[in-house]
């Protein structure tokens, strides 16, 4: 079906409060701009996004996890119809680019604006969702609010986790006044569209604009602690130790050579640290983080028993004691494919460059997969680079991104289904 007539992507209003909410947090210093889930500064930027919800006359609700939801609603919604959402996360990592989630949420309301400066209501009740504590930096499991939306988590245990700086996610939420009533995943999407900076070289690297998203890697977070004995370092024959520091360093060499014969799985120790962190002591106690990834389940479950089975091993052959625990698993997902084709099918009428694409990172578009049909659209990232002040993308390119959530919104709306 056509388009809406007159219905018009505002790219310099979008493009501002990019700029505005960017500026939120942000370290002069430094150049990048710091909301960790619930702080100060993260209230600030939300209390921002609700701002600009108020002025395009949503109806918002925040529920119990602190997600927050903006719907333009149809004429015929009676607050039962399944609305089509889009959305992402507004919170940051230390030092974090401007785009990261940002991006998703304020085209979303593009998108809503888009209707209100066309006069007219769409067909069915357009939803934008801020999903709470997606990077997951001061408590875990990341992704948390979409994951207690979709059910993978219950609220009251989300609502007890104690974060890395010893507060309790329950009473920061009261505290930044984001506590809210809605029973999270009380409103299910009929459909579900994420718009995302890549944060990875690939679409950059093949002067590529749109990024089609049909499937994410599978996720597994594990805390390893290795437990030794700390001796002097020059009075101790190697034959004699049992170094916690050479162990972990051992793993992480392992988990490189695991990564390249696969071809596929993707292994990172992100975190690493000895005690007693003496130059000349040999190290008692090691911890450190392994994230694997793979968009192959059985690849993904095949290194996690290569990791076990090694560290079992070395444990007996450095007279260790090794403890695991798992911080996070989740599993790959595949996206809906009629909306993956509604998104290609999109990007071809603008004659935009397109490609079939993994996304390497989690998002909150993998947790409402669960419970309703989901994709992905992303726009390139300069360098690969996100998490990090130099995150960019040309403007012409966001502006590409959001006209392609619009016209793949309009459609799917217009379209009986």
């Amino acid at each position: 079906m056509s388009n809406v007539p007159g219905l018009q992507l505002n790219g310099a209003k979008l493009l501002q409060q990019i700029k505005t909410l960017g500026d939120i947090g942000v370290d002069l210093t430094q150049g990048g701009r710091t909301r960790i889930a619930l702080s100060d500064a993260e209230k600030a930027g939300r209390d921002q996004v609700v701002a600009w919800m108020r002025e395009l006359e949503l109806d918002i609700q925040v529920d119990r996890i602190g997600n927050i939801f903006g719907s333009l609603r149809c004429a015929s919604d009676t607050g039962h119809e399944r609305p089509f959402m889009m959305g992402s996360h507004i919170d940051t990592v230390t030092n974090a680019g401007a785009l990261d989630g940002c991006y998703g949420v304020l085209a979303g309301l593009a998108v809503q604006r888009a209707y209100r400066e066309a006069g007219v209501l769409p067909p069915r009740t357009i939803t934008v969702g801020a999903f709470t504590n997606e990077e997951g930096v001061r408590y875990q499991p990341d992704m948390m609010g979409s994951l207690v939306y979709a059910g993978g988590m219950s609220v009251e245990d989300a609502l007890k986790t104690v974060g890395t700086d010893g507060s309790r996610l329950g009473d920061e939420l009261a505290r930044i006044g984001y506590a809210g009533e809605l029973v999270p995943g009380a409103m299910v999407p009929h459909e579900y569209l994420e718009l995302h900076i890549e944060q990875g070289p690939i679409l950059e690297a093949e002067n590529t604009l749109i990024g089609v998203v049909e499937n994410l890697q599978g996720i597994s977070w594990q805390q390893v602690t290795v437990k030794g004995n700390a001796n002097h370092a020059g009075t101790t024959p190697t034959r004699l130790r049992q170094d916690a520091g050479y162990v972990a360093c051992a793993i992480a060499t392992e988990l490189r050579q695991l990564a390249k014969s696969s071809g596929t799985t993707l292994a990172t120790i992100g975190c690493m640290t000895f005690e007693p962190n003496v130059i000349n002591v040999i190290p008692r106690r090691a911890s450190f983080t392994v994230d694997l990834r793979d968009p192959d389940e059985s690849k993904l479950l095949k290194a996690e028993q290569q990791l076990a089975a090694r560290l079992a091993e070395i444990a007996e052959e450095e007279g260790v004691s090794i403890e695991t625990e798992q911080l996070v698993r989740f599993q790959p997902v595949t996206f809906d494919p009629s909306l993956a084709n509604a998104i290609e099918d999109s990007a071809r009428r603008f004659g935009f460059s397109h490609r079939r694409m993994t996304s390497g990172a989690g998002h909150d578009a993998q947790m409402i997969a669960r419970i309703a049909p989901a994709a992905m659209i992303f726009v390139p990232s300069r360098g690969g680079i996100s998490h990090n002040p130099r995150e960019h993308t040309d403007d012409d390119q966001l502006l590409n991104g959001a006209q392609v959530l619009l016209d793949v919104v309009q459609r799917r709306l217009n379209t009986p289904l």
